[in-house]
């Protein structure tokens, strides 16, 4: 099987050349580092010394800025390997101006690149983060005996029907993991299916907030919507726009100076958005356009990557998207831990434990109907404490942050 995965992935590399021009032309790959995804890597001059992570994008990076804050602190760790896939990630880790840290793009899984990664940097413990799964890079660093954390580990079910469709081959991946530290019951019960021998449940690391969050807030932000009362909506797909502007629409004449924030999963629908509100009578603001804000403004659209926690900040509520559609709904931590209650849609199959959790702690409520989610947000905007949540999350994290630690650092 592992001849047959590399035969298509090299298949993948002839072609991936014209894939990166394109993707180069349309910003979603840095024209200066997308060598180092052919093996082109920054010089290394502390071998054996370095602690490597890999997490693929933005969401990945951020829920280990906790992580390599203390390590940046850890006089025993000289060097912090952070590598991801995205362009927008690499953007988010250099506002954190680390000291030890440096960043790579991740190689192509082929068998001789990974190989010259590992060879080339050389860490003594490598962590992969949340369900990034590579199958020569595991087979490597194995051979090398090198230490392998998977961490806040997540194997959704849809991914698992995946996985055991090859069961010799996902078991030769799997049984690779040195310890897997999954951020619920059933990635653990999955991981246990698929060949993981070594688990411990400790909880979803994205429960702990606040290090990153200075580092993201803007001011000038909070100033700019500090005499309107503001709502969010963040992750949105389609139709879910068209969905929160009705609601905008009712509410604003109940509540005066009104603002809807919505921050779309994928910003180049930024066009589609501005006209469908637009057919119902909204006026919309584009968060590029670096205007002042109106009073006339109903819609605030955020067209960028990597602030959603400034404009949490804002909001005393969020409504949460992908979840009035099949999509299975988007993780609710990182608006939670900036005091949010959360609003979402009846599709939250990816991240149902953590919704539970949320439930329980009674830091949210389930809408499927635009009278439903506006009388919620008519009853909680202007009465609802931002610390309530935040208290309750608090705790929490910091457990799951420190035993996490401790289970890395029995490998240092």
């Amino acid at each position: 099987m592992f001849v047959i995965y590399n035969f298509f992935l090299f298949l993948l590399l002839l072609i991936s050349p014209f894939i990166l021009i394109i993707r180069i032309f349309l910003g979603k790959e840095d024209r200066y580092r997308f060598k180092e995804k052919y093996g082109f890597l920054a010089k290394n001059n502390k071998p054996n010394e370095t602690i490597w992570i890999h997490g693929a994008s933005v969401g990945e990076i951020l829920s280990i800025i906790p992580i390599i804050m203390r390590f940046e602190k850890d006089k025993k760790i000289k060097r912090i390997l952070i590598t991801s896939s995205t362009t927008s990630s690499s953007h988010i880790l250099s506002k954190f101006k680390f000291k030890k840290t440096i960043h790579q793009f991740y190689p192509f899984d082929l068998n001789f690149l990974t190989k010259h990664f590992i060879n080339h940097w050389k860490p003594k413990l490598a962590i992969f983060v949340d369900s990034e799964i590579w199958p020569n890079m595991f087979n490597n660093l194995y051979k090398k005996k090198i230490p392998l954390i998977l961490l806040n580990a997540r194997i959704t079910k849809k991914s698992f029907n995946r996985w055991k469709f090859f069961p010799n081959f996902s078991k030769k991946i799997f049984e690779k993991i040195t310890i897997a530290l999954p951020q619920n019951m059933e990635s653990k019960k999955y991981l246990k299916l698929l060949g993981t021998k070594n688990i411990k449940l400790i909880g979803n690391l994205k429960f702990f907030g606040g290090l990153q969050k200075d580092n993201i807030k803007n001011l000038i932000i909070k100033k700019k919507f500090s005499k309107r009362i503001v709502f969010c909506a963040a992750s949105t797909h389609r139709t879910e726009e068209l969905f929160i502007g009705k609601v905008h629409k009712e509410l604003k004449l109940e509540i005066k100076n009104l603002i809807t924030i919505i921050i779309p999963r994928h910003i180049n629908r930024k066009k589609e958005i501005i006209d469908e509100l637009n057919n119902i009578g909204l006026n919309s603001q584009l968060h590029t356009s670096q205007k002042k804000l109106s009073k006339g403004t109903d819609i605030y659209i955020v067209d960028t990557y990597g602030e959603s926690a400034k404009f949490y900040s804002l909001s005393k509520l969020t409504f949460l998207g992908g979840s009035l559609i099949p999509h299975g709904g988007q993780n609710p931590l990182e608006s939670a831990r900036e005091g949010n209650y959360i609003l979402y849609g009846p599709h939250i199959e990816n991240f149902k434990e953590v919704y539970e959790m949320l439930e329980k702690l009674k830091v949210t409520t389930r809408v499927n109907s635009i009278k439903k989610m506006k009388s919620v947000v008519r009853q909680k905007i202007n009465f609802l404490q931002r610390n309530t949540v935040n208290k309750k999350l608090k705790y929490l994290g910091d457990k799951i942050l420190n035993k996490n630690l401790y289970e890395i650092k029995k490998f240092i």
